[in-house]
């Protein structure tokens, strides 16, 4: 079923959203990567102009709220080179796997993640996809396909599942095909898409991959999986990549200048988290001895890894609760799964499992069923 809304007010860094508290600023960042240089141009931004903090989002993207100057934060982001290109900038929508060619045996798929990149920039046509749109790109080990990306591929080696809406078409490609692929598919979504925002709102998605013949049985589908690489991850090359969980996603622009000072390549994944990449353990041992104690969470067994939230009141006007000190008080009571606790029905920002309490005013209710991503 489509939407009922027409437009799409899915924000951007130039098309911002007007959130109760402010403006809100979306920058996209391809398979979550940037540079320490750019961590620390968003965080001098978000001081300057916003609420001091970096959203962390679903998608592996960062969002500056309560911004009072649009257009210097605009400047300010284009003058790092995260706004590469003005008419694509909200469709630069790219969840990959994070640690690819990092560690694991499976394929290294950081060069797709550029080229995609640069495909749908330079296509006029996939510049009218709505901001919601996802593409994804998984290296074979499972942890991206879950997520259930508009189109995406699931690599193993020199070949490519290409999925729709996470579910896989049964379509195999030659992994150097898989960009041109994914950007047919994304094509044929904004010429036939009526007033559907992703591929799970049409009536016929297969349709997508009309000339594409099936060779494996279509179907097949991918566990979500919720829980960021977090601690001491060893690398294939010797060295070492820091995982650290931020807590409801909100990192504090403070500790984001700590963590830019590392000078080493960010990867925001799409489960609120950052890793610090390529570090040797000498550089790694003090930078994790520094970062601990500003709030990063650096251990798996954390409660803070089972609870999530939107950002609630006082910054959504649709909100019933704060959801967020609601979130952060749970944390002292661990469940047996994944709660996400949500100010309204529109859940916003839900993970594909675990418990979704919607606040009623005097407390939550289950959510009874998830509405279209």
């Amino acid at each position: 079923m489509a939407r009922t809304r027409d437009q799409d007010a899915c924000p951007g860094a130039l098309q911002v959203h007007r959130a109760a508290d402010g403006a809100l600023a979306r920058v996209r960042l391809p398979g979550g990567r940037l540079t320490a240089e750019q961590l620390a141009a968003l965080a001098g931004a978000a001081t300057e102009w916003g609420a001091g903090t970096l959203e962390l989002t679903s998608r592996g993207n960062l969002q500056i709220r309560g911004v009072g100057d649009t257009d210097a934060t605009a400047n300010a982001i284009a003058a790092a080179g995260l706004l590469p290109s003005p008419t694509h900038e909200r469709v630069r929508n790219i969840v990959a796997s994070p640690l690819s060619g990092r560690t694991g045996t499976t394929a290294d798929i950081r060069g797709l993640i550029t080229d995609l990149d640069e495909a749908i920039r330079a296509d006029d046509e996939l510049a009218s996809l709505p901001g919601r749109f996802l593409f994804g790109i998984d290296d074979g080990r499972g942890d991206v396909s879950g997520l259930d990306a508009d189109v995406g591929v699931h690599v193993d080696g020199d070949t490519a599942a290409l999925l729709l809406a996470g579910r896989d078409t049964g379509v195999r490609v030659p992994t150097g095909d898989a960009v041109a692929t994914m950007c047919a598919v994304a094509r044929r979504f904004a010429q036939s898409r009526g007033n559907a925002w992703r591929v799970v709102e049409l009536d016929d998605p297969v349709a997508l991959t009309a000339g594409l013949t099936p060779v494996e049985r279509p179907g097949a589908t991918w566990e979500p999986v919720t829980r960021p690489p977090v601690g001491w991850i060893e690398q294939n090359d010797g060295r070492v990549a820091l995982g650290a969980a931020v807590p409801l996603g909100v990192l504090p622009a403070r500790t984001a200048e700590f963590l830019a000072a590392i000078e080493a390549p960010i990867v925001i994944t799409p489960w609120r988290s950052v890793l610090v990449c390529d570090l040797d353990e000498g550089v790694a041992d003090v930078a994790l001895r520094v970062l601990a104690p500003l709030g990063l969470v650096f251990d798996e067994n954390s409660p803070w890894l089972s609870v999530s939230a939107c950002t609630g009141s006082p910054g959504c006007a649709h909100s019933l609760a704060d959801v967020r000190a609601d979130a952060a008080a749970a944390v002292q009571q661990p469940a047996a799964g994944h709660r996400h606790f949500v100010g309204c029905d529109r859940a916003c920002g839900s993970p594909p499992v675990g418990e979704v309490l919607v606040a009623t005013g005097d407390g939550y209710r289950p959510r009874k069923a998830s509405p279209l991503g």
